[in-house]
């Protein structure tokens, strides 16, 4: 298939407008038009994950991290990142990341960080604002149900579990064309009163153009009438990080016994045990200590992430475990999460884990 469809896919699941502005998520090299007909899946991108996809014969390389996060100014083969770069060009080879907008979706990265440690009654830790907006527009009340129907299928109307959601309310709108107008209904020159309905409905914001498109060509007015607000709502489905429960309360020794053994660590950085059974679990994947007061306000008992230097343990103050398990432990399920979230899609498009460990942190015990 074209690598436009694959990359198509994921971004429908993982919209790129929802990565961090550090970030850079999408297509860092080839073309959307190339073909593909396997990929290789790795956290990292590293010289010896592109030479991994050269021998097995992929034409791209789907990575949770992008290989390269700032503009490069020279191709001299002096980087890692420099070299990544030019190999994948010389070999026909796409790189594709999906980072930050992936950790931000509700079934991301930290629910598979969840799921593994086996948590319950999961959300969104910090959900994330100004993601929403909101559409108001005046329909004739006889098309108003098909009006309705195509911003539903453009992506309106979705609130957490609900989805075709809107208000509407009827009343009259009035409007007089000029004479070069073509009027739905009245006539050129002639004030009409028409009977209507107001829809108000939600959208996320980076799907605007497609909804405007989708209102447009639903609604049978010449000259469409409609307002757009922003709103500072939160999105409770995109944010950072996760929190949920344990089914069974647990002491903190035992629960980080666990968690080791289910995240497959060699070794766990932690503050002080506070003497509490440990019921909620905080998660981050990755570099997660901007979001410990979130998961104090939260109510966690235990805060688990990568990342946090010396003095950034002092911020628990007694107040939770903050569990440092290892950037690239707390995310190496990731790249099992994208295989399933691609097979779902495209059954016999062939996957590939890489057989490369990426984790340039190394344990002497």
């Amino acid at each position: 298939m074209k690598l436009a469809q694959l990359t198509a896919y994921l971004e429908s699941l993982a919209p790129l407008a929802y990565q961090e502005d550090y970030d850079n998520s999408g297509l860092i090299v080839g073309q959307p038009d190339m073909e593909v007909n396997q990929a290789l899946i790795s956290l990292d991108c590293t010289e010896a994950v592109v030479d991994e996809a050269i021998a097995t014969g992929c034409q791209v390389i789907i990575s949770h991290h992008p290989i390269v996060f700032k503009g490069l100014k020279k191709f001299n083969s002096k980087t890692y990142v420099e070299r990544v770069v030019e190999k994948a060009i010389r070999n026909h080879i796409a790189l594709y990341a999906i980072h930050t907008n992936l950790d931000n979706m509700m079934m991301g990265v930290n629910a598979r960080i969840c799921e593994t440690l086996g948590l319950t009654n999961t959300r969104i830790l910090a959900p994330k604002q100004n993601l929403l907006k909101k559409l108001v527009t005046y329909v004739p009340i006889a098309q108003a149900e098909q009006v309705r129907k195509a911003l539903f299928h453009a992506g309106a109307g979705h609130i957490g579990e609900y989805n075709e959601v809107s208000f509407n309310a009827e009343g009259t709108g009035t409007f007089k064309g000029s004479e070069n107008s073509d009027p739905y209904v009245g006539e050129p020159g002639i004030r009409h009163h028409e009977a209507e309905m107001r829809i108000e409905t939600i959208y996320p914001a980076n799907l605007e153009s497609k909804i405007i498109m989708a209102l447009v060509l639903a609604h049978p007015y010449e000259e469409v009438a409609y307002d757009l607000y922003n709103l500072t709502n939160q999105h409770q489905q995109i944010g950072s990080g996760m929190i949920g429960e344990l089914e069974i309360p647990v002491d903190e020794a035992e629960f980080l016994g666990e968690v080791k053994a289910a995240m497959d660590c060699a070794v766990i950085r932690h503050t002080a045990f506070t003497g509490k059974r440990v019921k909620k679990v905080a998660v981050c994947g990755g570099s997660g200590g901007f979001l410990l007061k979130h998961a104090i306000a939260a109510g966690a008992d235990v805060f688990v992430t990568a990342d946090y230097k010396y003095h950034e343990f002092f911020d628990a103050e007694g107040k939770i475990v903050i569990a440092d398990i290892g950037h690239f432990e707390s995310e190496q399920f990731t790249q099992q999460l994208l295989c399933e979230i691609i097979q779902e899609k495209f059954v016999n498009f062939a996957i590939r884990l890489t057989k490369v460990n990426t984790n340039p942190v190394k344990y002497f015990i």
